[in-house]
């Protein structure tokens, strides 16, 4: 029970923060320049711009439905959490007088994605969402097999930027999509910080040597498992591991000087749990364990 209700705390202490951090980028950098962000949140910004509906009143009116809508999917308690955080931002909104940071339009555009960015993220971390974005790409996809998340994210966006081109103006749009750019790199930075995981799969006749070299040179797991060459049919030993993106260019020098012939690539993971944990530096890597 403790445990639960320190828990509860804290992802209140996290949406809390992001609620801040997003009605910051919003009132203190974006509104007075008339940009917009993308997602939800840019198409409530977008309406309230040509309409005499005010931003806080819209902002709960459109994104509240997906959430609903998504309650038998995510459970109810991200619900009722995503509720109070995009209640919370409405309210911030119309009462917290935010100061108009600067007239700079490019830093408007940059800083505002970048607070908008974090208090997304924050909400995030805390079990709830102040965009709707991306329930509503979930249950398009769902209804539509070709379209993944990304895409229909994507489209969505395409859209509203053309949509903010004739209603806002070429320049004010252009720096709406730098503004979405910036909140997008803010958001997974600090979701998944400078340590973002990345795998790597390497396949090299000479897969015991690198193996050794990054065990215990580099101090990180790896796991071994049996392939098959698709031409030649031969068994072969690939080496998977888990490392950051900050030692990629580390590893594969490590690699090529063993094997300069060795074929290896990388794909970021967007998490990782259970089978790795950071203990004095070194990563341990779980499932057959070499090293």
């Amino acid at each position: 029970m403790k445990t639960k209700i320190k828990n509860e705390i804290k992802n209140v202490l996290l949406v809390t923060i992001g609620v801040l951090a997003a009605g910051m980028g919003i009132k203190g950098f974006l509104l007075s320049s008339n940009f917009i962000d993308g997602g939800v949140t840019g198409v409530s910004m977008l309406l309230a711009k040509i309409s005499s509906i005010p931003l806080f009143i819209l902002l709960p009116l459109i994104n509240l439905p997906f959430i609903a809508t998504a309650y038998k999917t995510l459970g109810r308690a991200f619900a009722i959490r995503s509720i109070c955080a995009i209640g919370a931002l409405a309210f911030t909104l119309a009462a917290v007088p935010y100061p108009d940071v600067t007239p700079d339009l490019l830093l408007t555009a940059i800083f505002g994605g970048v607070f908008i960015g974090a208090g997304i993220a924050f909400a995030m971390r805390g079990g709830a969402v102040l965009d709707g974005t991306e329930i509503a790409a979930l249950l398009i996809s769902s209804r539509f097999a070709v379209l993944r998340v990304g895409d229909v994210i994507l489209l969505f966006n395409v859209c509203l930027f053309l949509l903010a081109i004739s209603t806002l103006g070429v320049n004010e749009a252009l720096y709406s999509i730098l503004t979405y750019f910036a909140a997008a790199k803010t958001l997974d930075f600090v979701l998944y910080g400078i340590d973002e995981y990345t795998a790597i799969t390497v396949i090299s006749e000479r897969n015991t040597e690198i193996r050794e070299r990054i065990t215990i040179d580099l101090k990180r797991g790896a796991t071994i498992y049996k392939g098959y060459g698709g031409m030649s049919g031969v068994e072969q030993n690939i080496l998977h591991c888990v490392i950051t993106r900050l030692e990629i260019g580390k590893v594969k020098h490590l690699i090529k000087e063993v094997d300069p012939q060795a074929f290896l690539f990388f794909h970021p993971l967007s998490g990782v749990e259970g089978g790795v944990m950071k203990s004095k530096g070194i990563i341990h890597h779980a499932g057959n364990n070499v090293g």
